[in-house]
């Protein structure tokens, strides 16, 4: 359904209008011999894989930056793109022309969940009482599109690395009041999240890190991040916000030290600081590879410290060393990524977010469904074929047997941690040890085997 609001002096009134994407109706299922560009080739929705539909495994979701904001301004060019929906007199208006514009492409493309930021959803105000009024404001808009769709939210967040006065951190900042002036925008973020149902809240610390150590108590301001984390905790608790936070990680970029580099270091910092039953990762494919890591790695790390929380989905370049945000269309990363997810009993309240957006000379409003109909037939075939791997068990029998010498006599008492250093070094003096080929291009065989068998 389409709406607008009436110009009635509030925002209660809706009644149908003319479409954003025009000529686009509702993205349908064709299957792999489809040569329709709007249309699902892998990803069947009702399809049943493992007792679950294909819709329940992946819950994709919606990135409203990328998807409604980014305009394809880059750092040495200006926008490429024009959307239809900032042709408004005010910011309240722009906003819910986007809003508009966001449910029509959501409902056609049939994804369940949606995400944004605070300042995605209307314009950002210096005023701190027209910040809250504001956002207050569009977001009775949002629940009243929400009603009607079906559309829920997956995660929402506060935009606090763009502004000029977030340029030395936000929580981390070492002038206290841009840190209470952060707090308000996670605050009245929390409120609105507990107003739209959200399933999760999470935490992106863009500019939570530090340039030179010449100017910066690092300790200090870990500790200030730690003390921000619990008073946001506590607050939603309160409030009634029973999902989950979400923690994102990022190794560099604005920051060149940030603070959550990797999954490693993010669930380190929420254990260190009693956060560990509220607090859960959102791995980004990009980020992951900009640590150094593979995308299935930071998962992994994730499953299995029970810190799996959500996904965004994209890829990088692996010519760029920087954040890409491209739609993932790397089937082999997708399947790496799902049998992870599998075999951490899937994403929960998490879901597939599309942290991605169009490259900039792909300016046709069509070109917005078509990447998104890529991301999700490539999460799609990365669940199959993820299936097929776990029911075949080949993998995991592999794995096992590589360490069944921990599965019994003094092995399994070294990993039960009943053994001494002394009766550790004592059994090394009669081991036999034998040179056991890891199998790694088999591995890889085998994998092409799932994927193109």
């Amino acid at each position: 359904m389409l709406f607008q609001t009436i110009a009635s002096g509030d925002e209660q009134g809706v009644t149908a209008m003319s479409e954003y994407f025009k000529g686009i109706g509702k993205i349908e299922y064709e299957g792999p011999n489809s040569k329709n560009p709007l249309a699902f080739k892998f990803y069947d929705p009702k399809k049943v894989i493992d007792g679950k539909t294909m819709r329940e495994h992946l819950r994709f979701a919606i990135a409203y930056w990328h998807s409604f904001c980014a305009d394809g301004t880059d750092m040495f060019g200006k926008p490429t793109m024009t959307f239809p929906w900032n042709d408004a007199a005010d910011a309240y208006s722009a906003a819910v022309k986007k809003a508009d514009a966001a449910f029509e492409f959501i409902t056609k493309i049939g994804a369940p969940f949606f995400c944004f930021h605070d300042v995605d959803v209307i314009a950002d105000s210096d005023d701190p009482a027209k910040y809250e009024e504001n956002y207050h404001r569009i977001a009775k808009v949002l629940k009243e599109r929400m009603d009607s769709t079906g559309v829920k939210l997956l995660w929402n967040t506060s935009n606090m690395f763009s502004h000029p006065r977030y340029m030395n951190g936000a929580a981390t900042n070492p002038d206290f009041n841009v840190v209470a002036r952060a707090a308000l925008q996670v605050k009245t973020s929390l409120d609105v999240n507990v107003e739209l149902g959200g399933e999760n809240y999470v935490f992106w610390g863009g500019r939570e890190g530090y340039m030179t150590l010449l100017n910066t108590d690092m300790k200090r301001e870990i500790e200030h991040m730690g003390t921000f984390m619990r008073m946001a905790r506590d607050y939603g608790r309160k409030i009634g916000f029973n999902g989950v936070f979400l923690i994102e990680p990022k190794p560099m970029e604005p920051s060149k030290h940030q603070y959550d580099y990797d999954a490693s270091t993010a669930i380190g910092f929420i254990k260190a600081n009693g956060l560990e039953k509220d607090f859960k990762c959102n791995i980004e494919a990009n980020h992951a590879t900009l640590a150094g890591h593979t995308f299935s790695h930071d998962l992994q790390v994730c499953a299995d410290n029970g810190m799996l929380g959500s996904v965004d989905a994209n890829q990088g370049d692996a010519q760029n060393g920087w954040d890409t945000d491209e739609f993932p269309s790397n089937v082999y990363e997708t399947t790496q990524a799902m049998r992870v997810i599998l075999a951490n009993g899937g994403l929960h309240s998490g879901g597939l977010n599309f942290d991605a957006k169009r490259r900039r000379n792909s300016t046709d409003m069509e070109d917005l469904f078509i990447s998104h109909i890529g991301g999700m037939d490539s999460f799609a075939l990365g669940l199959e074929v993820a299936s097929k791997m776990k029911k075949d068990g080949a993998i995991d029998d592999f794995i096992k047997q590589r360490y069944s010498s921990f599965d019994n006599g003094m092995g399994k008492k070294f990993e039960e941690d009943k053994m001494s250093m002394e009766d550790l070094a004592a059994f090394g003096k009669t081991a036999v040890i034998h040179q056991t080929s890891g199998k790694q291009e088999m591995l890889n065989n085998l994998l092409n085997s799932y994927l193109f068998g």
